[in-house]
């Protein structure tokens, strides 16, 4: 009779381990991408630019740490490209991946985690538009 009622329960705490663990993880390997990305995203020569190259290094960076999202975005602050070159200027990067939790499959539980990663990168003052 006891472990009729203290099953569903030791169940239910180790459903919440397993989602703990799988957000802590997934925030760890996602620490830092937003960072690469930007860093990408600095060195190009137009707004355009900056989002396609960071859009590329964030999703490499996500699939060389194996983090698997179901969905992930990319935005670009590319207003310091309207800058004239001399002045400060910099680049945002925020990455959104959103983490599917559904095939833990405890009741109660949400089925994903949406995580981000914002960084700032600045533009070299030096940088020649032609």
């Amino acid at each position: 009779m006891e472990l009729a009622i203290l099953l569903p329960v030791a169940v239910l705490v180790l459903a919440m381990l397993v989602v703990g663990a799988r957000i802590a993880l997934a925030g760890d390997r996602l620490s830092g991408v937003a960072g690469i990305a930007a860093r990408e995203a600095s060195l190009a020569r137009s707004g355009a630019a900056a989002q396609q190259l960071a859009t590329a290094s964030a999703t490499e960076a996500l699939s060389t740490r194996d983090l698997h999202c179901a969905d992930v975005q990319v935005a670009v602050d590319t207003a310091g490209f309207a800058s004239a070159p001399g002045t400060a200027a910099s680049v945002t990067v925020v990455v959104t991946c959103t983490v599917d939790l559904s095939d833990i499959g405890a009741p109660g539980f949400p089925g994903s985690r949406t995580l981000r990663d914002t960084a700032v990168s600045p533009l070299d003052p030096a940088r020649d538009l032609s």
